[in-house]
């Protein structure tokens, strides 16, 4: 057996360098966190065959004294931590005092630096490990690292490296994350000597509140949500408009911890989670308690295998978080887990679930382009609309509809009416539609636009949709879909409360059923109660349905009863009422929701927009689709080219 010896200090670095600088975008984090520690509020990056030819990053930040300069480049030499009480509350981007001195080992790094004090900047090379003496450089005050041919010592690690494309996008990417958390600091991007990024900087603005930024968002009135100058243009830069526009604000304040950024909505959903940036207190990390507290935030309202996007920041005490778990410090151990995962949790599941009418605005904007090509691509301005003359028969008629659509119901009391839009007007008077009402139709989204933002029901079509004005123009909404948000939220509220309305049925439905079917209603007699269901076996191939939830339609009763023995029997009481809770619950709304082809009053589809305006997260059915969309008038007038 050979004999116990001490690897070389190359050796080591080398060793060390497979951890923490795996390809260039590792050595190109390490180098721009490094610029974030030294205060610098310029940083310019410079890359030359995806970062493995030229990777130079430079800043303006403190700088490095001469005398210390050698040290740079050592293993765990750092100036910030210097004790254990240190290490424990990390507040630095970088600690361990590693990643230099890999680079020094696997590839030929230049360190030129020049602090506020000194006459000019300094500067050291290093090749295969060995450091070359100090001399005097030309540099501006700040710091530049360049590191050349990385991996030239190792060709058995380059090779792996992939192409040159592959390596730029993992550099981009790692250069994205860290401009995205300092929306403060100006940063620059260069590949081959072409300009990639150029992002200046912004008055820094932690909290999304009233700034310079305006946000549209699709499901809510343009006006809704204004982000600070920083963030919010940071954010636009980089992930897109179209981001910004399928985006809510997030901010949560609770024990100590702050949550801000923006989250997207369900119709802003990717196949990929390439758009998805955790930072805790301004590091990007990706945690396994974060990533579960959002898809259970999602889980509700994201379509099957979708994934959000969002750009989210945790800022908290560094001592609640260990940040040492690996040298690429990119994962974190939280000491509380338990108590973030409710914080984010319930901080995303506030902001995605706020009803319609509850919103700052009250109209959704038009789908994105990725979901809208039915509408065209409308985008001119709605030009000066021509006003129409009604009768005064005509006028009074049309109101004595929309009467009749606001004083019937299906679940609420009558709404109180509000004036008459036509009252005090003669036969031939103009009523105006600078409102946005429809050409030679009186409208009753002119009278209360606030307190109804889905506006008012005018017809259904082909039996699945509801086809509504509002202010802004015409609104298209699944009713089947909507509709089952509407019940769905209604049944896990009263099972929360565990008061869920029974009816008891006249005649009970008899069907016959297998013998683990009626098995389980022996069975699980407590728990069917629960859920609002009196299933009773009438022999031992016969069930009778004697009550079930009010919500439910009697014609549904079997089916709906075979769902919840199915559950029930595959799954046990205790995981149906707990994780199969909401999986449960979407099977008896589905049940409950009106069907396609079913005709409905304009009364009732007034009904479904009213519930829809009250009703938290309506915008999307329980599977994750959109329930309801908005088609702006210039749209309308452009697909028609009016005004050309």
């Amino acid at each position: 057996m050979p004999a116990i010896q001490l690897l070389p200090d190359l050796l080591i670095n080398q060793i060390a360098a497979g951890e923490v600088i795996e390809r260039p975008a590792s050595a190109l984090k390490e180098l721009m966190e490094n610029s974030l520690d030294a205060g610098a509020t310029e940083i310019a990056v410079q890359l030359e065959g995806g970062g493995v030819k030229l990777l130079r990053v430079r800043d303006n930040g403190g700088g490095i004294a001469p005398d210390e300069l050698p040290f740079a480049l050592m293993r765990h030499a750092t100036s910030k931590i210097a004790s254990l009480d240190d290490l424990q509350r990390v507040a630095s981007m970088g600690f361990r005092g590693e990643a230099l001195a890999s680079m020094a080992s696997v590839a030929q790094v230049t360190l030129t630096s020049r602090n506020a004090s000194a006459a000019h900047a300094w500067q050291i090379q290093t090749i295969d490990g060995m450091q070359s003496t100090a001399s005097p450089a030309a540099h501006a005050h700040g710091t530049s690292v360049e590191m050349r041919e990385l991996y030239f010592n190792t060709p058995a690690r380059r090779k792996f490296l992939k192409s040159e494309g592959t390596e730029f996008a993992y550099c981009e990417e790692a250069f994205k994350r860290i401009a995205l958390s300092r929306p403060d600091i100006a940063f620059s991007l260069q590949h081959n000597n072409r300009v990639v990024w150029q992002l200046p900087a912004s008055p820094r603005s932690p909290l999304p509140l009233a700034g310079a930024l305006k946000v549209r968002n699709p499901l809510r009135d343009e006006s809704r949500v204004e982000l600070s100058g920083g963030l919010g243009e940071r954010v636009t830069a980089l992930l897109g408009d179209e981001f910004a526009q399928g985006a809510v604000v997030v901010e949560r304040d609770a024990a100590g911890l702050h949550l801000h950024g923006m989250a997207s909505l369900p119709t802003y959903s990717r196949a990929s989670r390439d758009a998805q940036y955790f930072f805790v207190n301004g590091r990007f990390v990706r945690d396994k308690v974060l990533a579960h507290a959002l898809r259970q935030a999602y889980q509700d309202i994201l379509h099957h295998q979708r994934h959000p996007a969002f750009v989210l920041f945790l800022d908290m005490p560094p001592e609640q978080v260990d940040v040492n778990v690996h040298p690429a410090k990119i994962e974190v151990r939280f000491r509380e887990s338990q108590k973030i995962h409710q914080f984010v949790f319930h901080a995303l599941q506030q902001a995605l679930g706020a009803p319609v009418a509850e919103s700052n605005a009250a109209v959704p904007a038009t789908p994105h382009a990725a979901e809208r090509s039915f509408i065209g691509n409308a985008h001119t301005p709605r030009f000066q609309q021509q006003s129409m003359p009604l009768g005064a028969a005509q006028q009074q008629a049309a109101y004595r509809l929309w009467e009749v659509q606001t004083e019937a119901n299906l679940s609420q009391p009558p709404q109180p009416l509000p004036a008459s839009p036509y009252q005090g007007r003669r036969e031939g008077d103009v009523i105006p539609h600078d409102k946005g009402g429809l050409r030679g139709v009186a409208s009753p989204s002119l009278v209360s636009q606030n307190e109804h933002p889905l506006g008012f029901a005018l017809a259904q079509l082909s039996g699945i949709y509801i086809l509504a004005q509002n202010e802004q123009g015409l609104v298209v909404v699944d009713m089947h879909a909507a509709h089952e948000r509407i019940v769905y939220e209604k049944l896990k509220a009263a099972l929360d409360q565990q008061q869920i309305p029974i009816q008891q049925l006249i005649i009970p439905v008899n069907f016959t059923a297998s013998a683990l079917d009626v098995a389980t209603a022996e069975e699980e007699q407590s728990v069917l109660t629960q859920l609002g269901f009196d299933i009773a076996p009438l022999s031992p191939t016969t069930l009778a349905v004697r009550a079930m939830p009010a919500m439910l339609k009697q014609s549904h009763a079997e089916a709906a009863a075979r769902d919840v023995l199915h559950e029930l029997r595959e799954y046990g009481a205790t995981r149906a009422l707990t994780e199969r809770r909401n999986s449960l619950l979407a099977t008896l709304a589905c049940h409950a929701a009106v069907r396609a082809n079913q005709n409905l009053t304009l009364p009732e589809m007034n009904s479904i927009l009213r519930e829809m305006e009250q009703t938290e997260r309506s915008s999307q059915c329980n599977h994750g689709r959109p329930t309801w969309f908005q088609i702006l008038l210039a749209e309308l007038d452009a697909m028609f080219m009016r005004g050309k």
